[in-house]
């Protein structure tokens, strides 16, 4: 709880996990949106990847005390759940139409509305992150910065359209099949976690798996069909003034459009964050390794730490980990330099 004093306490087991949910009415649908925090603080909004929702796509990042305490001390925390995502939801009528990623992104402007925000800090994954993305190219006075995790800018290649089209087929004919299971998985995770005949599945990939049973297959495979159809935004890239911070694993199949989408962006404002033995699910696979670059980064701003923690002794990173450019008052600043961080993999 906050005090007097400005710094926070957080007893973990005291804080509700579910947040407040609202159902948020579109231009383009309903959307449900889970709230936690202060709501006098800046807003930090999120994005999930494909058939994921808050739950399944950030607790781990949530779950880390010192983030969660990070975030929850600077923000008020609004979880976007791609439409009927979210837990319990009902299945899109068969006659709904059928929703472009420009529908998602005006989603998110109607959901500011909605709330009274103006320019917010977002964090999105994959697919999540290409939604932000285009939601700050569209809006650009309503974004303060950009979080981004294995981002894709590109239209899908060839080898990814015919990737996803097989992933639609599927959830057609046989729903949300061990099959599809299976290629989401890969989608997120590194092979370090996702095991193998001889070395069983990891329990974030147990648990994402149980998750990924509770989705409604037509409501995922509305949102892979908008995915699959973006457009190239690359071009777009330099006109974006806020500032960047993403995130890639060097195993996630995005790698190198994480790669393309940071020589694109205006170098001034972006860093780059590479993690070693992880996927594309940074915030679930090794969300320890965002804590230190998240500081910094938020530092340019103004943001804090709690007073509380010190430097993170859980995380496997430390300071000399990163470039000392990183540490420059220009880094503080508006000028962010592209980075790089090695994280040894568990043995």
């Amino acid at each position: 709880m906050a005090d007097s004093s400005g710094s926070v306490s957080l007893d973990m087991e005291s804080v509700p996990l579910a947040g407040k949910e609202h159902i948020v009415k579109t231009g383009h649908g309903s959307v449900s949106v889970a709230v936690f925090g202060d709501r006098d603080k800046p807003a930090l909004i999120t994005y999930p990847d494909l058939a994921l929702n808050y739950m399944s796509c950030f607790q781990g990042l949530f779950f880390c005390p010192e983030a969660f305490s990070l975030l929850l001390h600077n923000f008020c925390i609004y979880h976007i759940s791609p439409p009927g995502h979210e837990l319990g939801a009902a299945v899109a009528e068969p006659d709904a139409p059928a929703l472009s990623v420009d529908d998602l992104a005006d989603q998110i402007a109607e959901i500011l509305d909605y709330f009274g925000l103006g320019a917010v800090m977002c964090l999105g994954v994959t697919a999540g992150a290409y939604i932000l993305t285009l939601f700050a190219i569209k809006y650009s006075q309503r974004v303060m910065g950009l979080i981004l995790v294995s981002p894709l800018c590109k239209s899908p290649s060839w080898t990814e359209w015919l990737h996803n089209k097989t992933m639609s087929n599927l959830l057609y004919m046989c729903g949300m099949c061990g099959l599809v299971k299976d290629l989401l998985l890969m989608r997120y995770f590194s092979k370090e976690v996702l095991g193998n005949v001889d070395v069983p599945e990891s329990n974030i990939v147990q648990s994402c798996r149980r998750l990924l049973g509770e989705r409604q297959s037509p409501n995922v495979l509305r949102f892979l069909e908008a995915i699959n159809g973006r457009p190239d935004i690359t071009e777009c890239l330099r006109k974006l003034k806020c500032r960047s911070l993403i995130f890639v694993g060097e195993n996630s199949p995005f790698h190198h459009e994480a790669l393309h989408m940071t020589l694109k962006l205006d170098r001034r404002f972006s860093a780059l964050v590479e993690v070693r033995a992880c996927g594309s699910m940074v915030t679930e696979e090794q969300p320890d390794a965002m804590l230190i670059p998240l500081e910094y980064f938020l530092m340019g701003y103004g943001f804090h730490k709690p007073s509380q923690f010190s430097v993170s002794p859980r995380s496997p990173l430390s300071p000399t980990s990163f470039s000392p450019e990183l540490f420059s008052p220009e880094s503080m600043g508006l000028k962010l330099k592209p980075i790089k961080t090695r994280i040894q993999a568990e043995v």
